[in-house]
This record gives C-alpha cells, structure tokens and sequence, in this order.
C-alpha cells in the first residue's frame, strides 16, 4: 500500500460540487483531502437564474438540504441538489471558505475548477500574513459546473493525485506529469507553483 504524503485542498466557488464531488471521491480512496469554496456567499440554482438559493459559509448542508425540500421538494429532486447535498452531508458538515481556512494549516496540492477561482487562490497565498515559505502546487482544471462534469472532473483530478502522490519528488516531475497527464486525457491544465 502506498502511504499518501501529500495534503490536498479542492476548492470551487461555493464548495457545493465540484469541489466536493472530488473530495468525496479522493476521501474514499485514502487520500488526505479538505475541500473549499473561494465566493462571498454559497449559492445553488433556484427556481430562476435571478432567483439563485444564497446561504453563508458554515451554514450545515443539511439545513440546505431541509430548506430546499420545504421549498419546492420535486424542482431540486430533479435538478440533482437534494442527492449533491445528501452527498455533501456524508464528507462533512458544512461548505468552508479558503479565505478563512488559515488554520487549517499548509497544502501540497491544490486543485481549482475554474480560472477565476485560481487567480482567487493565488493571491490569497500571496497576501497570507504568515510566510512558511513551504511551497504549494496550484492547478486549475476546468470543469463545468454540473453534476456529470463535476465526476467526471473527480476522477480526473484523482488519476493526477495518483501520479503526483508516487513521484519521488513533484517539484522536479511536475512539468512532465502535467504534460502527459494533458496528453493523455486531451485536457489543458493551468499550474503554478505558489509558496505559503
């Protein structure tokens, strides 16, 4: 068995599915994963685009999920959200913000779903008070948010965890991981290596 080293951080806008559908799927195979949300506030679809379903970071996804069923219990059986926060609920309790995760400690690896959620990662690292001057890889992979491309997304980003998990050393293989993981799965990825 191969001893997972790396800690690795999911993080999406509102910490709903992408970022949690690969962090359920990278918990069940062992890895030491935490996940996050980088928005002002968490939001799932509503009844409307202009009616979008808002609740602050912390708030449990089984009060969502009561909310949502009250609300119009068919609509979100059907649009996935009551199943996504079942599955929520069985990873952790609530949607956590990465501004607010310094306590939480430093990662290995972070993983982003869109680009504008990277740049919001970055220069969060780069304004963080404490420097430990430990360095961080930062990808970004881009995936739609819905629930296929969100597990689809999942198993992607674990096929690379696995790579990065048995490189003697990623700081040095980074570059050719990246390359044949492009190659091999057609999709292009963004990377940095960031510093805490």
């Amino acid at each position: 068995v191969a001893i997972m080293r790396l800690r690795h951080a999911m993080v999406c806008a509102s910490n709903q599915n992408r970022s949690m559908e690969a962090h359920f799927l990278l918990k069940k195979q062992g890895l030491d994963v935490s996940s996050y949300g980088t928005g002002a506030h968490v939001k799932l679809p509503g009844p409307s685009i202009r009616e979008p379903n808002v609740y602050t970071f912390g708030t449990p996804y089984g009060v969502m999920f009561d909310d949502l069923k009250r609300k119009d219990p068919e609509l979100y059986k059907r649009n996935g959200l009551l199943h996504m926060l079942k599955r929520n609920l069985g990873v952790k309790d609530a949607p956590q913000r990465w501004q607010d995760n310094a306590a939480d400690g430093a990662f290995d690896v972070i993983f982003t779903f869109e680009e504008r959620v990277f740049d919001i990662v970055i220069e969060d690292l780069e304004n963080r008070e404490q420097r430990l001057m430990k360095s961080v890889l930062v990808i970004n992979l881009d995936v739609k948010d819905n629930h296929g491309e969100a597990a689809n997304g999942a198993r992607l980003v674990l096929d690379l965890c696995r790579k990065l998990e048995s490189a003697d050393s990623w700081e040095d293989e980074i570059d050719e991981i990246i390359r044949q993981f492009e190659k091999q799965h057609r999709r292009r990825l963004i990377y940095t290596v960031s510093f805490y």
